[in-house]
């Protein structure tokens, strides 16, 4: 009788203490979770944010098409002072490279652009994924919760059974 009682008293404190351990674990992974859903964004915002026309590889063409412009627009004038060129072809040379710099900025913000919709399509991704995983930790705690409360309430039963069988015989004992 009073195994029994000490028995579910420790399958009690038992299912106590693994409850409260599994709780921790499961809060410091959905603080893990909260973590990565906050470096996402950041990560995200940084790099959605970004000016297309000060990357690397932009600033380089952007680079290379006006000294390309610059040269050949130096040429033109020099042609034209040499061979007694017009003007206009001057002038034509000058607006043929200023379209091919206006067609330059046109490429680099629409490749800006799709490079945009293929960040927030990573983010989106991640984001659904971490969320998912988050929320998959919460169903399974439920499910845990659900299974350790009839355990305990059936322990604590065993346990209430056991302290009034032990009363039961103390009193009858006395009684003789």
């Amino acid at each position: 009788m009073i195994g029994s009682a000490i028995g579910a008293a420790v399958q009690i404190g038992g299912s106590i203490f693994g409850a409260v351990s599994a709780s921790k674990a499961m809060e410091k992974y959905r603080n893990g979770l909260r973590d990565q859903i906050r470096d996402n964004r950041n990560w995200y915002e940084r790099r959605y944010n970004e000016d297309a026309t000060q990357r690397a590889d932009a600033q380089r063409m952007i680079t290379k098409l006006s000294d390309n412009v610059r040269e050949r627009n130096r040429q033109a004038a020099g042609v034209q002072a040499v061979m007694g060129g017009t003007e206009e072809s001057v002038a034509a040379t000058k607006a043929a490279n200023s379209q091919a710099m206006a067609e330059a900025a046109s490429q680099i913000a629409a490749a800006g652009e799709a490079r945009k919709d293929r960040i927030e399509e990573q983010y989106q991704a991640r984001d659904r994924q971490l969320r998912d995983s988050l929320n998959n930790m919460e169903v399974q705690r439920a499910g845990q919760m659900a299974q350790a409360v009839p355990g305990m309430t059936g322990a604590a039963g065993g346990l209430g059974a056991g302290i009034d069988k032990y009363m039961d015989e103390k009193l009858k004992g006395s009684a003789s």
